[in-house]
Formats: structure tokens, sequence, C-alpha cells
């Protein structure tokens, strides 16, 4: 397993950055740092150079900030615009899968209008975060050449974009999106039949979040199931989903290709790092690892599904 982080800022962001306020059986949390774009940019900065392009509010602390320097995140493409940053408010039942929104405010969110400079547009890798799809196609047009276009969805972009979403997806190498998203896009209750309708939109892969069930990948005539590590104390989920799709592009973009084994190795180290995640609130938790609880992780995973050939 290669693991060691290169120099060079190979990956692109374009997300959000948000301060949650989040509440579990468990526990709560007021206030804290979050986001799509967050959660991805610190898991995959432990394998690549990341690029994080978001907007925030002058009301950001300088603390949440210390975070992305921390990592090695460029943030020159975090832009601080007048207004409050985007804030959500959320509750966990037992069903740790499942959560359920109790405010959103979209503030600054609302004038994301994101324009790369000519270093972001040739980055090689790329991932979208869950925002609007128009948004994803005109950061998609404005790229130069890239190895690699993914992009993550929500449900209220295919209930209420469902063409542009559908436009977007076509412009893009690998989809990555939970099992509800994939049923409510395709009409499938099969996740192998969603996961091979979504192919069929263009992407040569799709990866399918099952929450603490794991994860599908369909990829050439390939179907791999990824395990999720199993813990005993689960205290906040959010940004789990994030965090799995950091490690995959994180990875994919150290390692350079794209194939069936490298493909198979980054939903592992994804699983791993959010399985280290959902063990604090908020980023506590995975802002604090080292290469070797990554490893080590990763090891655990491949043992705990390793099994002899059938003897007969």
């Amino acid at each position: 397993m290669t693991y060691q982080k290169g120099d060079q800022k190979n990956l692109l962001v374009v997300g959000t950055v948000a301060i949650d306020s989040v509440k579990t059986p468990f526990g709560e949390a007021e206030s804290v740092l979050g986001g799509s774009a967050t959660y991805f940019s610190v898991s995959a900065s432990y394998f690549a150079g990341v690029k994080l392009v978001a907007v925030i509010g002058k009301d950001f602390p300088a603390e949440y900030m210390k975070v992305f320097e921390k990592h090695d995140i460029n943030t020159q493409g975090l832009v601080r615009a007048d207004g409050q940053t985007f804030r959500w408010r959320g509750a966990y039942g037992y069903d740790l899968n499942v959560a359920k929104t109790l405010d959103t405010q979209l503030n600054v969110l609302m004038q994301f209008d994101p324009h790369l400079d000519e270093e972001q547009r040739k980055t090689p890798f790329v991932f979208l975060g869950n925002i609007d799809p128009d948004l994803q196609i005109k950061v998609i047009k404005q790229l130069k050449g890239p190895k690699l276009i993914a992009l993550d969805s929500m449900n209220y972009w295919i209930e209420t974009k469902r063409d542009s979403l559908k436009k977007a997806i076509e412009m893009v190498d690998l989809v990555v999106v939970n099992e509800m998203e994939a049923r409510e896009l395709t009409g499938n209750s099969s996740l192998i039949k969603a996961g091979r309708a979504i192919r069929k939109m263009g992407p040569k892969t799709v990866i399918i979040k099952q929450g603490e069930y794991g994860s599908i990948a369909l990829y050439g005539e390939e179907i791999f199931s990824a395990p999720a590590y199993p813990l005993e104390d689960v205290y906040d989920p959010t940004g789990a989903g994030d965090t799995f799709a950091g490690g995959v592009m994180g990875y994919l973009a150290r390692r350079g290709e794209i194939s069936g084994e490298t493909i198979r190795q980054a939903m592992i180290v994804g699983s791993a790092l959010a399985s280290y995640n959902v063990e604090a609130f908020s980023l506590d938790k995975l802002t604090s690892l080292t290469m070797h609880n990554i490893v080590d992780r990763y090891n655990d995973i491949k043992r705990l599904t390793a099994f002899e050939d059938f003897v007969h």
C-alpha cells in the first residue's frame, strides 16, 4: 500500500464549508466545523495535496482556519464573503444512518459562484461536492485536461434539478452517492441495478455508500463490496460519507492511476478514515490521526474480511 503524501497540490475539491450543530443519543456539539468539502479535504490531505474551493462568511472563526493550515490544504479558493457562513443543525436517533435536519441557513452559500484560477483549472484530480449541479457543470467547463472528475450529490438536487444533475453526471468519470440517492435517481431498489443505470448515464465508475454496511463499486465488468469497519462506539456520523470520499479520492490522486486494484484499495482507505471520523464529534478525531493509524485500520479491515478457499 503506497501512502506517502506528495508535495504537489494534485486534488481539487469544490463544495461547502459550514458551521454545524449536531445532537445524537451520545452527546451534542454546538457551532462546530463542518461542511462536505471540509471533511473531504482533511481526509484526502493524508494522501494528496488538496486545493479547496468554497465560500465562508465574515463570522467564520480563525481557529477553524487553523484546521486547514494544519493539514496543508490550499485555501486560496476559499472566499470570505459578506454575510454569515452556511449553517446546518441536525439530530440523529439510535439509527445513526438517518439524519434529521432541524435547520438549514444557506447564508453566503447562496452567493457561491466558483471561478477557478489557472492553477486550479489544471488540477488532475477533481471532486465536486453535493452543490447545485449547475455549479458542478460550470466548474467542469473550466477544467483543463483533468485525469479524473468525480461528483457527489444529494436528494434535494435529484428532486429539484434532475435534468441538470444528469447532465453533470454525463460529464464525469466517477459518481459517489449513497444508497437512497442511487435508488431515487434511478428508480431501482437493487443497488446493483441502480449502479448500472448510473453508469449508463456516462461515468465509468460508480460507488454507492451504504453507511455502516460499507460501500459497493461498479467499474468495467467488476463489482466490489467494501465493508465498513465494525465499531463499538459511534458518536457522530456527520461527514462520514464525505470523509469516505476524501479517502477514496486522496488515495487515487496519490497513486495517480485508476484501475480495479487502486479503486478497491481506495475504498478500504475511505472506510478506514470514515470509521475514525464517527468516533468523535465534528473533525475532532479525523484531524488527530497519524498515517500509522490509517494503515493499521486498513490492515484490520483486510484481516476481518479475509478467508480461505472453500474445502471440499
